[in-house]
């Protein structure tokens, strides 16, 4: 049994994206610098992740991504079957033609077998929230200050200051000085 990067990167971005969204929708080019991992790569893995309805995203300055769902209600083999990546220890993929011919099936395919759904049954035991937990409990630093947004929610109050005489009488007097 082999998972790819594109199951590990999933994951990893979906615990990054799990411990920052209390501050609004999480940019993928912050969790590309945080991770490590490629934005091009992430845009990929995330539109996958956005047609499950494991992400929801937000357009425009500000936006991002935010769970589509609780983290406890995501597991691991939620995202990696989500991404595509396929949980077969098999050498035939479950077709059953393990020989590579009409010969049927190897000695060896039922324990395949086996052991995909073990597999399978363990990570849909893990949830996202778990992972998090885990992550939090290890001191991982999540930055408390909300991402300076290009759009504020909150208006710019600015003080005016006025030179101008603000009366007929004031500017006479200002012209005759």
């Amino acid at each position: 049994m082999r998972l790819t990067t594109k199951g590990r990167f999933a994951v990893t971005a979906m615990i990054d994206l799990a411990l920052r969204e209390h501050s609004g929708p999480v940019a993928l080019a912050a969790i590309s610098t945080r991770q490590q991992i490629s934005l091009s790569y992430l845009e990929q893995l995330f539109g996958k992740l956005r047609r499950h309805e494991l992400v929801e995203s937000t357009r425009g300055p500000g936006g991002g991504y935010t769970l589509g769902r609780k983290a406890e209600d995501i597991t691991v083999a939620d995202v990696i079957v989500a991404v595509d990546e396929g949980i077969d220890a098999t050498g035939c993929g479950g077709s059953e033609n393990c020989m590579g011919d009409d010969s049927g099936r190897c000695m060896t395919h039922d324990l395949w077998t086996s052991l995909n759904a073990k597999m399978l049954e363990y990570l849909n035991s893990i949830s996202l929230k778990s992972l998090v937990d885990d992550q939090l409990a290890r001191g991982v630093s999540v930055e408390d200050a909300p991402v300076k947004r290009a759009i504020s929610s909150q208006p710019v109050v600015k003080p005016i200051k006025i030179t101008a005489p603000n009366s007929v009488f004031a500017l006479g007097s200002a012209l005759m000085k």
